[in-house]
């Protein structure tokens, strides 16, 4: 297993590399950018001009006499453009600037926004507890929820109880969480009925004059709305799988078996069955927890205006805040790996029959 472990971790340096170089060069082919930005803003057009040609990062385009154009460029002295250029670090060609890139990031130096005067990484330190809240406590819910929900449906299964719970686990997989947001929204936070829940952030305007215990029910009363259309929008995929492993185990030889040494349906299902049906649930949770934090919150940070990675990254796109697109990308990326990694080794602790290595995994 160690030799697996090592074999794994290796792949990360490799995967992450590709990644990074992958998504460098669609950012060359992308208009606009923060040169183009700050040019338009100079001439008073539109912030987001596009780009007549991409070059470096989206904004520089190199003519034949090595002079940059942008639309928005005309009238400006090459000197002001070469200015702004080296302040957002593209007066290097694009090769140089990648490699630059990948020995900052391998030691884990992520620069400075371009908008914000704050260290990419301490950025996304300030606004990683907002989006680990919502992907812990959706995790919590969705397997606290689908679990039980799922090995009542296995013992259930083909009777009505069965069928109408499967009606609800179809809707909630069909419809997205944000949809579920919007309608949560309207229903009980001021939009058109109810007002009982607050509609931004993860706690209220006074929240450092309340005591500890009202500090704890405001943080949870504000996280009831967004983690409820998570947690909708979410569990539906988890309980079939709990029910389909139930029923794969229930069918087999050894349940029979017990049933036949005089054990009750109570005795076989958590004495034996359980044990061995959840080893594919168990081991699934850090790869959920990061499926929920990097996939499903974006959208709901957006929708209730949480501050967090989410909405980070959604704006950082919308600016062209590549220091802080390519930081976040590189973190949730090493995270989504090592968790896969740790995963693994929850299969491999639940079941030691598991072993990746002699299956040359």
């Amino acid at each position: 297993m160690f030799t697996y472990i090592l074999r794994r971790l290796a792949l990360i340096v490799p995967t992450l590399f590709g990644i990074l170089l992958l998504n460098f060069v669609i950012i060359q082919f992308a208009p606009g950018g923060p040169v183009e930005q700050v040019l338009a803003e100079l001439q008073g057009q539109a912030a987001g001009a596009t780009a007549r040609v991409s070059g470096g990062g989206g904004d520089v385009a190199s003519s034949g006499s090595g002079s940059s154009q942008y639309r928005g460029a005309d009238g400006l002295r090459p000197d002001v453009i070469a200015e702004i250029e080296k302040q957002f670090g593209f007066d290097k060609p694009a090769h140089e600037r990648f490699v630059m890139m990948v020995w900052n990031y391998a030691r884990f130096d992520f620069g400075d926004s371009y908008y914000r005067d704050i260290a990419v990484v301490d950025l996304v330190i300030e606004k990683l507890p907002v989006s680990v809240s919502l992907g812990l406590w959706t995790t919590l819910l969705t397997y606290l929820i689908s679990i039980p929900l799922g090995i009542a449906k296995a013992v259930r299964d083909s009777s009505r109880f069965d069928s109408w719970t499967s009606f609800a686990v179809v809707i909630g997989n069909a419809v997205p969480g944000f949809l579920f947001a919007v309608l949560l929204i309207v229903l009980f936070a001021g939009g058109r009925y109810w007002d009982l829940f607050p509609l931004r952030g993860l706690t209220s305007d006074n929240f450092d004059e309340m005591t500890r215990l009202e500090q704890i029910g405001d943080y949870f009363w504000h996280l009831v709305l967004p983690v409820t259309s998570m947690v909708i929008g979410g569990f539906a995929g988890l309980t079939l799988l709990t029910k389909n492993a139930f029923l794969d185990q229930i069918r087999l030889q050894y349940v029979e078996t017990a049933r036949a040494k005089g054990l009750n349906e109570r005795q076989v299902l958590y004495g034996h069955v359980f044990r061995n049906a959840m080893l594919i649930v168990i081991a699934g949770f850090p790869s959920a927890f990061i499926s929920i934090l990097f996939t499903s919150s974006l959208l709901i940070e957006v929708i209730f205006s949480l501050d967090g990675l989410g909405l980070l990254g959604f704006e950082a796109a919308i600016n062209r805040d590549y220091p802080v697109i390519f930081a976040t990308l590189f973190i949730f990326t090493l995270l989504a790996l090592v968790m896969q990694l740790v995963g693994d080794l929850v299969y491999h602790w639940v079941d030691p029959r598991i072993d990746f290595e002699a299956r040359g995994q």
